[in-house]
């Protein structure tokens, strides 16, 4: 497949990075840095130009492209580079916006602005915001298999019990699977006698019901559950459709907006969270609203800083979790490293969808671990495939060492999958795949 991608920021370079393997790809920047640290850095051919020209999308070749992508941190020039293209090419295109009157235009008129497939950053990062404060201790949860399955990552700190045991002895669930402990750097697949050390961060996956007791586990028992206790700081956009997935959960949330005008739009569209127009970064008025006795803290504002600086005064004043927005994807580990909970950027939630759907078809879901360091991808058994037919026990033979199979799905049924599991054509396979030896298992599988 030839793809362009337009933009060759923090989602452009992600996407180009994961499909370079496979597919012919061509980047188009206007930034001639940008564009030489692409040449040297992945099996690219990269251009510098602007992508909403149709001279420099000819330069790349948009005639004979089967898709362009236009991931440009810009909504109207995202939208301009697809109407363009369409004017030449039938590639399939897919933009990336922030703005919602787009989104809710496209999904209301089918091929709206020349696009064919649009991803909302803002919605996006709510549903993983969502997704994460619904499990307490997690830093990260994907869900597949129609909600049958999940994945979780959570960070083991020295006071857990299940630091100092072994993998067979934390494993204590039915429905459940270690399939990776991330360590500094490295991506670890463990074995029964594999030890926990402080600091690991473990990768499960299993049946939901099973991955929220063992998040109960990991919950120290004498922190009381404030799971349903949430307070959203900032009224952006992201702020917003955050509250208005949590009433969707059936939990009231409060929301600090510091502008009068925004918490005013806000109580009227937000039925059932509380608004308080204030500052977050005043400690006294947190105390006064005993901000320090919430469960989870998010902090949604427009500034990196803000919400570095209100995660902090949170957890000064006693907020058990913190889980803070960073647009600028290289402050994300400086946020974890100077004790926010969760650091979500949606700039890579954003690039993880795309690449999930670029590889429909092949694959049904996917979500990129630990930097792209690694992928769990959940995939539809065929006939041909190397796991049909057979025992796990005797398939995974066949498959590089650095493959587990996490769980298995059979129509709405849940496999746990064990040595002696035979997996059947149709069923729902979702496996931890170490990045660099995807496509070989794709070939496989």
């Amino acid at each position: 497949m030839q793809v362009v991608i337009v933009g060759a920021g923090q989602v452009g370079l992600n996407i180009a990075a994961s499909l370079s393997e496979n597919h012919d790809v061509v980047v188009i920047d206007t930034s001639p840095e940008k564009v030489e640290q692409l040449t040297y850095s992945i099996d690219v051919l990269a251009i510098e130009g602007d992508g909403t020209s149709l001279e420099t999308l000819q330069e790349a070749s948009i005639a004979e492209a089967d898709m362009l992508i236009a991931s440009t941190d810009d909504d109207e020039t995202n939208l301009v580079t697809c109407g363009t293209a369409k004017t030449v090419s039938d590639a399939f295109t897919i933009a990336r916006v922030r703005n919602e009157i787009f989104f809710n235009t496209w999904e209301l008129s089918e091929g709206a602005f020349g696009v064919d497939f649009m991803v909302s950053t803002n919605l996006l990062t709510a549903d993983n915001i969502a997704r994460i404060v619904g499990l307490p201790a997690a830093v990260d949860v994907e869900t597949y298999s129609g909600g049958l399955v999940q994945m979780a990552e959570f960070e083991l700190m020295e006071e857990n019990e299940l630091v100092g045991q072994t993998v067979a002895e934390a494993d204590q669930f039915e429905a459940l699977t270690f399939a990776a402990i991330a360590r500094d750097e490295d991506i670890i697949i463990p074995d029964g006698d594999s030890l926990i050390e402080a600091g690991d961060r473990v990768i499960i996956i299993g049946e939901a019901a099973s991955i929220r007791a063992f998040s109960r586990t990991v919950t120290p028992a004498t922190v009381p559950d404030k799971s349903n206790d949430i307070v959203i700081v900032g009224g952006s956009d992201i702020g917003y459709h955050t509250a208005r997935r949590l009433e969707g959960q059936d939990i009231e949330p409060r929301l600090i907006e510091q502008d009068a005008h925004r918490a005013q739009e806000l109580a009227e569209t937000l039925q059932h969270t509380l608004v308080l127009n204030n500052d977050a970064t005043d400690t006294e008025f947190l105390r006064s609203e005993n901000i320090g006795q919430v469960g989870t803290l998010i902090t949604a504002t427009d500034s990196d800083e803000k919400n570095l600086l209100v995660s902090l005064l949170a957890k000064d004043v006693g907020v058990q979790r913190t889980v803070a927005i960073v647009e600028d994807g290289e402050y994300a580990p400086l946020f974890e490293a100077v004790g926010v909970d969760v650091a979500v950027n949606p700039r890579e939630v954003t690039a993880e969808e795309i690449i999930r759907f670029t590889q429909e078809g092949q694959i049904e879901n996917l979500s990129l671990v630990e930097n792209r360091q690694a992928e769990v991808i959940e995939i539809e058994v065929t006939e041909e495939s190397v796991l049909a037919d057979r025992p796990i026990n005797e398939s995974i033979t066949d498959l590089p060492s650095e493959v587990v199979i996490g769980a298995v799905t059979r129509g709405r049924e849940f496999i746990v999958p064990r040595g002696e599991t035979i997996i059947k054509p149709g069923d729902h396979v979702v496996l931890f795949v170490s990045t660099h030896i995807l496509s070989e298992v794709m070939n496989a599988i």
